[in-house]
């Protein structure tokens, strides 16, 4: 799965409108380009590459407050927006995903109801165990080599992860966070001069 297209779309969604410079300093301002490692180029090409696609409109062209030439203002498209909602559920649910994709959709998170985001962590808990009793009954080699540690990994991994997921459920359940449609979000996820330009 794409991180840099979750990242890109989720990004725009949060300001309704929202050119390239602005999509790269939020990026920046999560420090994407330390644990995604995004790229100012791979954020532009997306930018491209998802217009063409249909899931994103470019309007026009904004004037650049530094001086360069005039910035296109993009937009989620029904297509889009779908898009980046199905991204989002596949990469909560999901038991398998690079640390990147879960870290990128947990930023998201609040973009869906309490309920239905509480429901997907609970298919990514029950993935996980189904996946670390597989590993017990299937994989597990007899004696003691080296390659047992690799199968104790794998086992430790999924528990862990399965833990961090209960606390994050349970905390969801007790009321933390504001999500999709339980009343306005705070600016502190935006960098400052982001947060004054009618994002949703």
């Amino acid at each position: 799965m794409s991180v840099i297209r979750l990242l890109v779309l989720g990004a725009i969604r949060q300001h309704g409108r929202a050119h390239g410079y602005q999509v790269r300093a939020d990026l920046d301002f999560w420090g994407a380009h330390e644990w995604s490692g995004t790229k100012p180029g791979s954020i532009y090409h997306a930018l491209r590459q998802m217009t063409k696609e249909g899931l994103l409109l470019a309007h026009g062209v904004e004037p650049s407050t530094a001086g360069g030439p005039p910035r296109s203002v993009y937009e989620l498209t029904a297509a889009g927006e779908a898009a980046y909602l199905a991204l989002l559920r596949a990469s909560l649910r999901a038991h398998d995903q690079r640390i990147e994709v879960l870290t990128a959709a947990v930023g998201f998170l609040v973009d869906l109801p309490r309920g239905e985001a509480v429901a997907l962590l609970r298919e990514r808990v029950a993935a996980l165990e189904a996946w670390r009793d597989e590993v017990v009954r299937q994989w597990t080699p007899d004696g003691g080599t080296h390659i047992t540690e690799i199968m104790r990994l794998w086992v430790h991994r999924a528990e862990s992860d399965a833990a961090w997921t209960r606390d994050l459920i349970g905390r969801l359940e007790g009321g933390a966070h504001v999500m999709a449609g339980e009343g306005p979000r705070t600016s502190e996820v935006l960098p400052a001069e982001a947060c004054d330009d009618g994002r949703r």
